[in-house]
């Protein structure tokens, strides 16, 4: 039997399949004084960039800029990819989108150094955001994390700590690994990438793109996670579209640049008033509060509870009473004025009542006694009349007091 770890690294092995050999290598051009990456044309407007993670890797990444630019795209591929096979899309979809972007390859992908593995993927993004800060001052309000495939591990984890972020977009994304690997529909302490619990914590707008006809990464991981983002956007279901193709719809690009537009015009106010929205507790329904309870009990099981309204003067009109209008309308006793009172003192001595209350039992005899015992077992009495009360136990117990 497989142990949650075996299991987990099972989960990895089927996570990760880097290009061997990668299709690109990293050198530095001495002339220029800078890295450039061979099999990829030379591109003056391309940063080719080595960066150091937490966890000891020298992840590579590419820096495409747009001087137009408003926003910054930090993309996270798939998993059996590097960036010498994605560089034409990345020129693409800067030009497209009118974005910058940075896209990076994982540790032990393309020329970076290191292994794959979850927790090394989570340390690889928070280095290169971390790069954007300090040498391009781009800040989280004005980024844009993109995450296709198993690359929406990783985008969600950095989404889930940056609260005043842009956006998110998942493409092809995924639940968690098991859900993949194993067609499981809860979460093992063991699982991978479990997006499926980091979704709820991200609180910026969410755009989800998935093909409806994906055999890799079913089409329900992408429901799900819509259903599940605090702030989803219209997401976008490929009708037909796999799991590596979508990019040749002509509505990807078109419904992926309307989502980049409006969250250009969303300013940094804007957002934090959202937030503030979304922090406040919902308005509580209206429910009927009741004041005093009465209670009055015969000597056994039988209790009677009578709620007073904190609205009398409504005279049971209102919503919020109605339902309690038939109760009172009720003839407990004879005497039509027993309610009359405001019922602090109806349930006390018979002659706390306005009227003469000895015609309101079938016994008039019982109120001769000096009413200490009055509402027990009706044996209590000074007449010995089980007929006084119609209490189904106290009728035929026969247990005095």
């Amino acid at each position: 039997m497989l142990s949650g770890c075996s299991v987990s690294s099972l989960a990895a092995r089927f996570a990760f399949f880097p290009p061997d050999p990668a299709t690109y290598a990293v050198r530095k051009d001495e002339a220029a004084g800078r890295l450039v990456a061979s099999n990829v044309p030379r591109d003056g407007a391309m940063d080719v960039l080595r960066v150091d993670t937490r966890r000891g890797s020298k992840v590579v990444a590419f820096f495409l800029r747009d001087p137009a630019a408003r926003l910054t795209v930090l993309y996270s591929h798939g998993n059996a990819a590097d960036l010498g096979q994605l560089y034409d899309l990345f020129v693409q979809l800067k030009v497209n989108l009118k974005v910058n972007l940075m896209g990076y390859d994982y540790s032990g992908y393309g020329a970076s150094t290191g292994k794959p593995s979850e927790e090394n993927t989570y340390a690889d993004i928070e280095a290169v955001y971390q790069c954007l800060e300090t040498e391009y001052g781009i800040s989280q309000e004005d980024l844009i994390l993109y995450g296709q495939s198993v690359g929406s591990g990783p985008t969600l984890h950095l989404a889930s700590r940056l609260p005043r972020l842009r956006g998110v977009v998942l493409h092809s994304a995924i639940l968690s690994g098991l859900r993949v690997v194993c067609h499981v529909n809860f979460t093992f302490c063991f699982d991978i990438y479990k997006n499926v619990k980091k979704i709820k914590k991200v609180k910026s707008p969410v755009l989800v793109i998935h093909g409806t006809d994906d055999d890799v990464v079913n089409w329900s991981h992408g429901k799900e996670l819509w259903k599940l983002a605090r702030e989803p956007y219209d997401p976008l279901w490929i009708k037909g579209g796999g799991h590596c193709n979508l990019e040749l719809y002509p509505d990807f690009i078109r419904h992926l640049s309307k989502f980049i537009r409006e969250m250009e015009n969303i300013t940094t106010k804007m957002r934090l008033k959202k937030i503030r929205q979304s922090l406040q507790p919902a308005k509580k329904a209206h429910r009927v509060h009741t004041g005093t309870t009465t209670t009055f009990t015969t000597n056994c099981c039988c209790r009677i509870r009578v709620r007073k309204p904190s609205c009398p003067s409504c005279n049971f009109s209102c919503s919020c009473c109605s339902g309690l209008k038939s109760f009172f309308s009720c003839r407990l006793f004879k005497c039509s004025t027993c309610f009359s009172c405001s019922l602090k003192s109806c349930f006390r001595c018979p002659t706390c009542f306005s009227c003469s209350l000895k015609s309101c039992f079938k016994c008039p005899t019982c109120f001769s006694c000096s009413c200490k015992s009055c509402f027990k077992c009706p044996t209590s009495f000074s007449c010995n009349c089980r007929s006084c009360f119609k209490c189904c136990c106290c009728g035929s117990c026969g247990d005095a007091q």
